[in-house]
C-alpha cells in the first residue's frame, strides 16, 4: 500500500506531504540530533569545544548515511527536532521523520510503533554516532531477527547502538536511565524470559576518550588546540 506521511520542516514548518510505496518487508530507523552548534555530543564538547564537536558530528552523520544506504531496508530518519528538506539525507534513499516523545524512551518507542503499524514485520533502530558501525552489522541484525524476537548491539560505554525487534514490546522503553551504563543491563533484564541476540560491541563517541586515536578525526579537532 502507499503510505501519505505529512512532516514538518525547520525552515518554513510547511507541511510537507511524502507519498511512497513500501519496497520491504524491513525497515531501519536512524535517530539523530539536528546538527546546531552547542547542541550535540556536550561531554565531547567539553574537551575540544563546541566547533570541533559540530564536526565531528557532521562527520559521524555522514559516515551512517553512507552506511544505512548499503542497507536491503526502507530507511527512516527521526530528527530530534525538526526535519530538515536539504541535507545530507537523500530522500531518494532516506524517509524523514520528526521523534515525539518526552524522553528518549518515549521517542524510540513511538517511532517502531509508527512502523509496525505501516505494515513493516522486522525494525531495527541505530544512532548516528558510530564510526565503528558498518552495513555487515546491521545486515546481521536483521538476519538475526529470523532466528530471535529481539536483537541488540551492545557500546563500550554500557548502552546499545542497535536495537531491533519483530513486535512492539513497550517495556524495553520505560523506566530506564538514559545515557548512562546501566540501559545494556536494564534492558536485558525486561528480556531475560525473551529469546534475543547480541551483536559484537562497539564503541560509541560521546567523550575525547572514544575519539583518541581515531586518525579521520583529528583534523577536526588539532587546528583548534
Amino acid at each position: 500500500m502507499g503510505i501519505l506521511s505529512n512532516n514538518n520542516t525547520n525552515s518554513d514548518q510547511d507541511q510537507v506531504a511524502n507519498f511512497y510505496f513500501p519496497t520491504s518487508k524491513n525497515a531501519l530507523i536512524i535517530f539523530t540530533r539536528n546538527p546546531k552548534l552547542g547542541t550535540c555530543k556536550t561531554r565531547l564538547a567539553k574537551t575540544i569545544g563546541d566547533d570541533a564537536t559540530l564536526e565531528i558530528y557532521k562527520h559521524l552523520l555522514k559516515h551512517t548515511a553512507e552506511t544505512a544506504k548499503k542497507i536491503s531496508a526502507d530507511r527512516f530518519v527521526f530528527y530530534s527536532e525538526a526535519i530538515e528538506k536539504e541535507d545530507l539525507w537523500n530522500p531518494d534513499f532516506f524517509k524523514k521523520k520528526l521523534q515525539e516523545g518526552t524522553d528518549l524512551g518515549e521517542r524510540m518507542e513511538n517511532a517502531f510503533s509508527e512502523l509496525f503499524q505501516l505494515g513493516y514485520e522486522k525494525v531495527v533502530i541505530i544512532g548516528s554516532d558510530l564510526l565503528d558501525l558498518n552495513a555487515e552489522v546491521i545486515s546481521e541484525g536483521f538476519q538475526k531477527l529470523n532466528q530471535y524476537n529481539y536483537v541488540l548491539g551492545p557500546a563500550e560505554d554500557g548502552g546499545y547502538y542497535l536495537f531491533g525487534m519483530k513486535q512492539l514490546h513497550p517495556k524495553i522503553f520505560k523506566n530506564k536511565d538514559w545515557g548512562t551504563e546501566s540501559v545494556l543491563h536494564d534492558t536485558l533484564k525486561d528480556l531475560e524470559n525473551s529469546n534475543f541476540y547480541l551483536l559484537e560491541t562497539l564503541n560509541d563517541i560521546d567523550t575525547f576518550e572514544d575519539i583518541e586515536g581515531i586518525e579521520s578525526l583529528k583534523k577536526y579537532y588539532i587546528k583548534y588546540d
